[in-house]
């Protein structure tokens, strides 16, 4: 991206603040994991990442590890485009259906872990994962009673990577 994707603005606000404004429409609290030096201008709690440098997987530990809720959205700060309604929804089979993660699925069977609710208990799990080696967030969920939910709008899910995916998002 060649910025911080978190502090990448859209529409005059950073991408992390765009998340954290949907995420406060559906939980009591939001906050972001990362290096709290870095983000805490942005105004929301910064839960420092126990393993630097070691991708999503380990920010989804942070985030569990930090947590005295049940249950629990843990989003990418490069998704501007989330949907509220689906966030709760996601939450809701959660509890419902006593998962320990209520993952989105798409037709084609891509799935998104970065935008997903997990139980807490799921921590030991995603921990020993992380400890052993595993990287990938699918592959740490396998031991977990996982319930994928249908992700429904693709463009809900638009993840901003690159200069061009936020020059495309900005310009239709």
């Amino acid at each position: 991206m060649g910025v911080d994707k978190a502090l990448a603005e859209v529409g005059g606000v950073p991408m992390a603040l765009r998340v954290a404004e949907v995420l406060g429409k559906v939980c009591d609290s939001v906050a972001i994991v990362g290096d709290p030096e870095r983000y805490s201008h942005l105004g929301l709690a910064v839960m420092p990442d126990n393993h630097p440098g070691q991708g999503p997987l380990a920010g989804i530990e942070a985030a569990l590890a930090s947590t005295s809720a049940d249950w629990n959205l843990i989003v990418a700060c490069d998704m501007p485009s989330l949907d509220a309604a689906y966030l709760e929804n996601l939450l809701q089979i959660l509890a419902q259906k006593g998962s320990d993660c209520a993952l989105p699925r798409h037709p084609d069977g891509k799935m998104e872990p970065l935008c997903a609710a997990y139980h807490r208990r799921s921590l030991p799990s995603i921990r020993a994962a992380l400890e052993s080696g595993i990287r990938k967030v699918t592959d740490a969920l396998r031991p977990l009673a996982v319930t994928y939910v249908p992700a429904g709008s693709i463009e809900s899910f638009a993840n901003l990577n690159t200069p061009d995916d936020l020059r495309k998002y900005l310009h239709g």
